[in-house]
């Protein structure tokens, strides 16, 4: 792929604009002194990075590049499509994975993610360690969930789980996906790309989090095999998910 710059036409301008003033009062207030810029390009490979700026100055500055196809999928739309990036669809086998995550444009859920990254960086809710296999001292977030930057504590690290595409690179065949999210139930993250690492946990929790509860949106997945429903999953019904919603209590401070 070779990404290049993608102006954004009027209607794209006010989905961008409207999307800021959905973030919550923290992160409005972090990003007012700590983001750099945005960007958009077409033929980007993922959906958005996040990346510091080196300004020679002591204030944390970052840029959120998009891919700008994003501006013309709602929630749903996209995290279907994301969700099913984790999956091989096996020839004969009708198996589906669907995101319901309501209809407001997907730029909220990204910007939301990508934002809670920048706060994140700021006020360190997750350790920045230099090395990702560093053992360093917790903070309240990431204590007696994970032991490294991308290893879960002992009681979390399932083997089925350690083999999807966040944790190992790899598809599993869709037919898994049942059991898959019966297992990702038994553990506190959100979603299966929350099990990457701990700074994509915080974001995905955060983000999943503001949609459903401020927001009042929807989000659940389901797979399907012959349009019958074999398994659901909502993580915000799931009570090792809402005992850390405590946490995320400082981002709506006035």
């Amino acid at each position: 792929m070779k990404p290049v710059n993608h102006p954004l036409t009027s209607g794209e301008k006010e989905k961008v604009e409207k999307a800021f003033t959905h973030l919550p009062p923290l992160h409005q207030r972090i990003l007012k002194q700590h983001l750099q810029s945005i960007s958009f390009m077409d033929d980007m490979p993922n959906t958005a990075l996040t990346s510091p700026v080196d300004m020679g100055r002591s204030t944390k500055m970052f840029n959120i590049t998009f891919r700008a196809s994003l501006l013309d999928e709602n929630i749903s739309q996209w995290a279907t499509w994301k969700e099913n990036t984790c999956f091989n669809q096996e020839p004969g086998a009708d198996y589906h994975v669907s995101v319901e995550g309501g209809d407001l444009d997907a730029i909220i859920y990204v910007l939301m993610h990508e934002a809670t990254h920048i706060v994140d960086a700021v006020l360190d809710i997750t350790p920045h360690p230099a090395e990702a296999s560093a053992v360093v001292p917790p903070t309240a977030f990431t204590k007696d969930v994970w032991r490294m930057m991308n290893v879960p504590v002992e009681p979390y690290i399932d083997s089925l789980l350690e083999q999807t595409r966040f944790r190992s690179g790899k598809q599993l065949p869709i037919s898994r996906a049942p059991e898959i999210y019966a297992r990702l139930a038994k553990t506190p993250f959100p979603s299966l790309y929350a099990m990457a690492a701990w700074y994509e946990d915080i974001a995905e929790l955060a983000t999943i989090y503001h949609l459903t509860s401020k927001m009042k949106q929807p989000f659940y997945i389901v797979v399907t095999k012959n349009n019958v429903e074999l398994a659901r999953f909502e993580p915000m019904n799931n009570a090792l998910v809402k005992a850390r919603l405590v946490l995320l209590t400082t981002f709506y401070k006035s």
